[in-house]
């Protein structure tokens, strides 16, 4: 049995899993240290300004950190720090349970609601 204060006590963690882009995003970095221009290619069709403010966000959160090296043409890398590190087991988590129960929500006809008879 859950705990009845785990909604409010994960609400910060699903604001941040909740939006657009994020768990690719997230998944990505999970994958090593990424450029800005690599993420870009890969989220395609990503904008660079929702790019830019999802991992605003999650710099701001603690989950990720910027690093900018100087030089021509600049650049800058994006990395998970441990707290953003830690959220692996719940990606894993809905791995797992994607794997046993997802195929289902994969079938378009099972997600339409039923006109009934």
């Amino acid at each position: 049995m859950m705990d009845q204060s785990c909604p409010g006590t994960v609400e910060p963690i699903l604001e941040i899993l909740d939006g657009k882009w994020m768990l690719l995003l997230l998944f990505e970095l999970f994958n090593g240290t990424k450029r800005f221009g690599e993420l870009r290619r890969k989220l395609q069709p990503i904008s660079p300004k929702t790019l830019t403010d999802r991992l605003r966000l999650l710099e701001d959160k603690g989950i990720v950190t910027r690093t900018i090296y100087p030089g021509v043409p600049l650049h800058v890398e994006y990395e998970l720090t441990e707290s953003g590190q830690g959220l692996q087991p719940i990606f894993a988590a809905m791995w797992a349970w994607t794997q046993e129960h997802g195929a289902g929500l994969r079938n378009e006809t099972n997600l339409k609601p039923s006109t009934g008879s």
